[in-house]
């Protein structure tokens, strides 16, 4: 066989092989970008029910202003933090910053059940009854939601790293992505 033949098909092979690398690195990323679309979608749903919440507590326990007051502020942190993540999705800075937020609102979220419980009229609400039950519901959206980006990241930082992998994601600027961790979220998440 001609040995620049030869020569041109080892590097047709080498450079097929190059972009098969490539285009698993970015399948992968694309599939944790996805993923966080989904997170994203049920934080929103989240932070829409909490002021229909926060209205439905009120006019049963009007002196608990502070805590309406702290669910506004984290809710507002949380909205907040969440549109910056859009623009930074797998950076570090950002998924710390949702994940704190997020943990701070699910903390807030505890004590305003807390009241909801203190008042079994409230409670017995058809209305309240309603929002406690969507907001359960999104809070297990959440956190499948949010198991399935730290798959998906896992997977992909795992792809990353791997020989020869890693050279291909250096030279094609896949950057790591970070895991959405809400540890404080978790122990207050609300109990409904």
């Amino acid at each position: 066989m001609n040995p620049a033949l030869l020569l041109g098909l080892l590097l047709l092979v080498a450079a097929g092989w190059l972009v098969g690398i490539y285009n698993r690195l970015a399948t992968r990323r694309n599939r944790w970008r996805n993923a966080f679309a989904q997170i994203d979608v049920q934080l929103a749903r989240r932070h829409a029910l909490v002021p229909s919440l926060v209205e439905s507590v009120k006019g049963y326990a009007q002196h608990e202003r502070a805590t309406f007051e702290a669910v506004a502020a984290a809710r507002a942190a949380a909205t907040a933090a969440a549109r910056a993540a859009e623009g930074h999705v797998g950076e570090r800075t950002a998924m710390q910053a949702l994940g704190g937020a997020e943990a701070e609102l699910g903390q807030s979220l505890t004590r305003l059940l807390a009241i909801v419980e203190a008042y079994p009229n409230l409670k017995a609400a058809a209305q309240t009854q309603q929002l406690m039950d969507e907001l359960a519901t999104t809070e297990n959206r959440i956190a499948f939601a949010r198991q399935h980006y730290n798959d998906s990241v896992m997977h992909y930082n795992t792809v990353r790293e791997q020989v020869p992998a890693n050279l291909v994601a250096a030279l094609g600027g896949f950057a790591a992505a970070a895991l959405l961790e809400f540890r404080e979220a978790e122990r207050a998440v609300p109990h409904i």
